[in-house]
């Protein structure tokens, strides 16, 4: 199942109460199913005093991506809360929109992990990051 635009703008504010962390880095989600999950993020107004990307706005990239496509396998009525994630920074950032791709590595019944790549507009990649959520009743 892949969700059309309605749903991801719909998901992207279910997860927040008066601005979410991911709204006020300018996060878009524009693709999401089980299998796969696509968001993009600006540079500007993310970067830390070197004017780079700050590694931790590619944490939030990775963990927002992992965790809408571990509350999609987890199913109505179940949540998915990150427990684990890690970071790899290869290169910095300057200008432009991130990328990050979230693939599953390991979907079970109780944990989600989710390997998050995330490039810079040339394609060269930025992080590697990996994300592990567990997944329970609400």
């Amino acid at each position: 199942m892949t969700l059309n635009a309605e749903q991801l703008a719909e998901i992207m504010g279910s997860t927040s109460s008066g601005g979410s962390l991911g709204d006020r880095m300018g996060l878009e989600l524009l693709e999401a199913s089980p299998e796969r999950v696509v968001g993009r993020m600006p540079v500007d107004g993310n970067t830390q005093p070197y004017g780079i990307l700050h590694g931790g706005a590619s944490c939030v990239l990775a963990e927002t991506l992992g965790s809408v496509g571990s509350a999609l396998i987890a199913g109505e009525g179940r949540i998915a809360v990150g427990i684990e994630i890690s970071a790899t920074h290869h290169r910095p950032a300057t200008e432009g929109h991130i990328t990050g791709v979230a693939t599953p590595v390991h979907t079970g019944r109780t944990l989600a992990t989710w390997e998050i790549e995330i490039t810079r507009e040339d394609g060269k990649r930025v992080c590697t990051s990996r994300l592990t959520c567990m997944l329970r009743d609400a």
